[in-house]
């Protein structure tokens, strides 16, 4: 049997009917059926749209047709003839149907009606089946193609950082331990801590949450590089933002300062969802919808004010505003909410960091375009950022979208060996550990920059989903490690 003979629906929709005899293999959607013949929409994933084929039950065998229940796979060979029905151009007449595989209707969890997300997370390995999750998939992957393809075309390098490391970048401390030692009875030093001179690396190692540092190490090699790969956090958090396990895009280039940073990211941004928005109408336009309708069950103040297409447009189509953290720090101390003690973080002495609902509001109330925020206090930014001549700020910059608030973190990076020294003792970072990092300001140290932008956040972005556990395959949050 040659599989891959058959035809995908996404290429069946725009054939001109000419009798001739099509194969094609999928998932029952629905089955209707009378005395005299039987509609199925099927679904193979190449597309949001089903695919009506037709059966004569006089004319083909009853078992297959009996066998044909929602979920089952099933392979149909027939004549393409125009569509007597609204919705598609043609329709498939069935010759021959063939069960892949059956799908006992008592059993199967995906039937064709309403179903929550929640339900869904708990079905996780069949929730692609949906359109909705379906839909999710492939702009995922349009999302994923872009990146590459706006790097390489920008003439960057793709670097895979290791997933296991001995260093935190980001200093929070949340990280995933990676040991082969007997966690009942692991082998004791003699200060009777845990010795992991007999671990396999001999030493502490975690899972990444960040390639930063590394890609840095490569970048002043080769300049422009980009790495885009799985970190981890194990941040004990429930929320509909964080997750376990999720895929980072961080670029680092040689000979960039705080405003090339800028520039590149809101061109980045600007190319893939644009990609997204040209390559997968149908799927957005149908999520669009779907958001439109969730937005309806909110309480009016949550709502957003934009559609989901016209948020993705609104960022394409709008220069970012660019202030920094100084004057984002005056305009909401002065706003309305503010003063009327409508945020639920007050914005009081300069150097609070920002929350969610102070970054909407500059984006969607304040300027109404997307914003960067440059030039934050050292005190709430990490170690390895450029500091910058007044002492109190770095060259940071958070970029801000409307619904969401910020999606991308960068800066430019500390490259004075005695600047990036001291601001390390004052965090009490070692400088023994990182004697690896610290050799590249030793050694042909060079202006750099960079940003990390985490790629469901983008995903949740573009799709209009409320939850980032909808944006992954299979999400790892705490307490849930299934599938």
């Amino acid at each position: 049997m040659a599989f891959n003979k058959r035809t995908k629906i996404k290429d069946l929709l725009d054939q001109t009917p000419e009798q001739q005899t099509i194969t094609v293999m999928g998932w029952v959607r629905t089955r209707r059926s009378n005395k005299h013949v039987t509609f199925i929409a099927l679904n193979d994933g190449s597309c949001i749209q089903n695919y009506q084929i037709v059966a004569d039950p006089a004319s083909i065998d009853e078992e297959p047709l009996k066998k044909a229940n929602t979920g089952a796979c099933i392979k149909a060979t027939g004549k393409l003839v125009e569509s007597q029905g609204a919705g598609q151009r043609t329709e498939l007449i069935v010759e021959s149907l063939e069960i892949l595989g059956e799908a006992d209707p008592e059993s199967y969890p995906i039937q064709p009606k309403k179903h929550s997300l929640e339900f869904l997370r708990e079905n996780a390995h069949l929730r692609m089946r949906t359109n909705t999750f379906a839909a999710i998939m492939r702009v995922r992957h349009q999302l994923a193609f872009s990146v590459h393809e706006y790097f390489h075309q920008k003439g960057f390098f793709y670097i895979q950082t290791p997933i296991i490391t001995a260093s935190d970048a980001e200093g929070a401390g949340e990280m995933f331990r990676v040991s082969v030692l007997d966690p009942k009875n692991p082998p004791l030093n003699d200060q009777g801590g845990v010795d992991f001179k007999q671990d396999f690396f001999e030493r502490e190692t975690n899972l990444t949450v960040s390639g930063q540092l590394e890609g840095e190490l490569a970048a002043m090699a080769l300049s422009e590089i980009y790495t885009f790969g799985p970190t981890f956090r194990a941040e004990n958090s429930n929320t509909t933002r964080h997750l376990a396990e999720f895929w980072m895009i961080e670029p680092e280039m040689a000979f960039y300062d705080a405003e090339d940073n800028q520039n590149l990211a809101e061109d980045f941004l600007k190319y893939i969802i644009s990609s997204a928005l040209r390559h997968c109408k149908e799927d957005l336009e149908f999520l669009d919808k779907r958001a439109s309708e969730e937005e309806k069950t909110k309480k009016a103040e949550q709502r957003n004010d934009m559609s989901l297409l016209e948020r993705l447009n609104f960022v394409i189509e709008n220069k970012f505003e660019r202030i920094t953290y100084t004057q984002a720090w005056e305009i909401l101390k002065d706003s309305t909410p503010n003063k009327k003690k409508k945020f639920a973080f007050p914005i009081e002495d300069w150097g609070t960091d920002l929350q969610s609902e102070h970054e909407r509001f500059l984006v969607e109330k304040h300027f109404k375009k997307p914003v960067i925020i440059s030039d934050y206090p050292k005190a709430i930014k990490s170690f390895y950022m450029k500091q910058n001549a007044d002492g109190k700020t770095v060259g940071a910059m958070d970029i801000l979208f409307p619904g969401i608030g910020e999606i991308v973190g960068g800066s430019q990076r500390e490259e004075n060996l005695e600047k990036l020294v001291q601001r390390m003792e004052e965090l009490h970072i070692s400088r023994e550990e990182m004697w690896w990092y610290l050799d590249t300001r030793r050694f042909g140290t060079a202006p750099h920059a960079g940003f990390g932008l985490g790629f469901e956040r983008l995903v949740l972005f573009v799709t209009g989903m409320g939850n980032i556990r909808d944006v992954i395959p299979f999400p790892r949050t705490p307490g849930n490690a299934e599938f």
